[in-house]
């Protein structure tokens, strides 16, 4: 059952990168071995820095289900998904990433993302992009809030 859609997420990066301008990116979401939603990269032809392929197929299975709570569904992914997309998947529920290529291969082919996996290991003030801490007391309200919040949706 893996390989299956695995080789699915692997045809299309393949077409997708051929037909539409995105990277060589492919993703399939599915639960039991059936497929809820498949993705593929999207950043240059929807002008978007997170339509990535894993990005997308969590999108389309999230709004197919009706829930953003994907637990029990496998991820299948082309090549080893950025931090940007695993943290997706952590926050989607995700049980499983099965992937193909490695994030070297993904370096070798101008996609390097060592420097995202070094910053957000990295105190937020050392990190390449100036982070700027301002606190504020109507903002520690609104979290204060919310942890008392009666009818709030946790995830």
């Amino acid at each position: 059952m893996d390989d299956a859609l695995l080789a699915r997420a692997i045809t299309l990066s393949r077409e997708k990168m051929r037909t539409v301008a995105g990277g060589p990116f492919g993703a399939v979401v599915a639960r039991d071995g059936q497929v809820i939603a498949e993705g593929w990269n999207m950043v240059a032809s929807e002008n978007d820095p997170t339509a990535h392929a894993e990005i997308v197929a969590l999108r389309r299975a999230a709004r197919k289900l009706g829930t953003f709570d994907l637990s029990g569904c496998t991820l299948y992914a082309s090549t080893e998904p950025c931090p940007m997309c695993y943290g997706a998947a952590h926050w989607a529920r995700i049980e499983r990433i099965v992937y193909a290529n490695d994030r070297q291969a993904a370096a070798e082919a101008g996609f390097d993302d060592a420097l995202l996996h070094e910053q957000v290991a990295l105190p937020a003030h050392a990190r390449a992009i100036e982070m700027v801490h301002t606190p504020h007391e109507d903002a520690l309200a609104v979290i204060a809030e919310w942890r008392t919040k009666p009818d709030k949706v946790s995830y």
